[in-house]
């Protein structure tokens, strides 16, 4: 598909199955440890090679691709003595995979290009089972060109793959998304909650609202947990939620803009990240905002 060999760093649940993915579509790939070993020897044993930093990675690669989870990890793994820029060759592309801040993806994309590539940033939707079978979105954004090359990668694992505009968009974009998917969860939850101390039945109060135009995927996803105990029909975590709201919020701060339901979301899933609940899934919302005593 155009590039020799294909790095990528952050294998964990999403960034496996990517890896998996790709290797059965027959891809080369290159790989370094974050944090997950296992995944890492997995993925040798099917054929990949393992690097021992970012910076080895990029010598050894044309392609790099990240899927970690904060901005500073990004940062981390492409700056510095070990990073993808100390060992990158002329006309990388660099694609940041994961939910960040588009001013640190910008700043990235100057210094990438000033080592003579080019950065992507391409956040993605749907989960790691999705990324297994090749049917994510993809949210990319950057240079055309780059991510003319790219797209035949970004084909065999996404679904329905977008070129949105200049780098920052795609993050610009995801945590638009995930601010409104995690203020409407939030409200949902928080309705389900209401049911108990109003003394309302769960099930008829979503028979309601489902059959008018308040229904949505994501009151489905809450419902499954507030009527049936699964918790994993929304499987992304409480603290995971709190990072996405809380760079929404900073994002909409830093262009002076209004986000009073999105900031009222962040209080909910912060509070209850604070109550140790935050490697739960976001449905159980539910429980942390149930009746007082």
């Amino acid at each position: 598909m155009g590039f020799e060999r294909i790095g990528f760093i952050g294998l964990g649940l999403m960034g496996s199955a990517m890896v998996e993915c790709m290797q059965n579509a027959g891809l080369a790939l290159g790989v370094v440890a974050n944090r997950s070993r296992a995944a890492v020897d997995a993925a040798v044993a099917r054929g990949a090679v393992e690097f021992g930093t970012a910076r080895e990675l990029a010598e050894g690669c044309d392609l790099i691709l990240l899927c970690v989870d904060t901005s500073a990890s990004v940062e981390s793994r492409v700056r510095g003595e070990d990073g993808v820029i100390a060992g990158l060759k002329a006309g990388t592309v660099v694609v940041d995979f994961g939910t960040s801040l588009p001013d640190s993806t910008r700043a990235l994309g100057a210094e990438i290009a000033a080592a003579g590539g080019q950065m992507l940033d391409a956040p993605l939707g749907r989960t790691p089972s999705h990324a297994l079978e090749g049917k994510l979105n993809i949210m990319a954004s950057g240079d055309l060109a780059a991510f003319e090359r790219v797209k035949p990668v970004f084909d065999v694992v996404g679904e329905n793959v977008f070129h949105l505009g200049d780098l920052g968009t795609g993050h610009t974009i995801k945590l638009l998304n995930n601010l409104f998917g995690m203020t409407v969860a939030s409200a949902t939850a928080e309705a389900f909650s209401l049911c108990d101390s109003l003394g309302v039945d769960r099930k008829q109060f979503y028979d309601v609202v489902a059959a008018g135009p308040n229904h949505s995927g994501m009151m489905s996803f809450v419902a499954e947990y507030a009527l049936n105990g699964n918790a994993d029909a929304l499987a992304f975590s409480l603290v995971n939620a709190r990072k996405d709201v809380r760079y929404a919020t900073e994002m909409a701060a830093s262009a002076g803009a209004q986000n009073a339901t999105g900031t009222a979301a962040k209080e909910l899933i912060e509070a209850a990240v604070d109550s140790g609940a935050g490697d739960n899934m976001v449905s159980t919302l539910i429980d942390t905002l149930g009746p007082k005593s």
